[in-house]
């Protein structure tokens, strides 16, 4: 009995070790090194109306993962957060802008 745990051990401790590695491997491919933003937006600049964040400035070039509408147009944000930001007075940030 005793035998028979410590080679379940040591099969797990294997079984442990290979899973790592093939993670290792896929983090380290250069699709995997380019930020989460780029790899799993499926907004595009092109798709929204504004040049940069309202909330934090920043470009929407560099990446959107929320989009909000507001007057018939889209919107886009870097995070849900400057969409919220965005949303409790889109109207004040709109007037600031122009």
């Amino acid at each position: 009995m005793k035998n028979s745990i410590i080679a379940l051990f040591f099969v797990m401790i294997a079984f442990a070790c290979s899973n790592n590695k093939q993670n290792t491997a896929v983090e380290n491919t250069p699709a995997a090194t380019t930020s989460s933003m780029e790899n799993n937006s499926h907004f595009k600049p092109e798709m929204v109306v504004n040049t940069t964040d309202f909330a934090c400035g920043m470009p929407v070039s560099a990446g959107i993962s929320d989009t909000a509408q507001f007057e018939g147009k889209a919107y886009g944000f870097c995070s849900a957060e400057c969409k919220a930001e965005f949303q409790k007075e889109p109207a004040k940030y709109l007037a600031a802008k122009q």
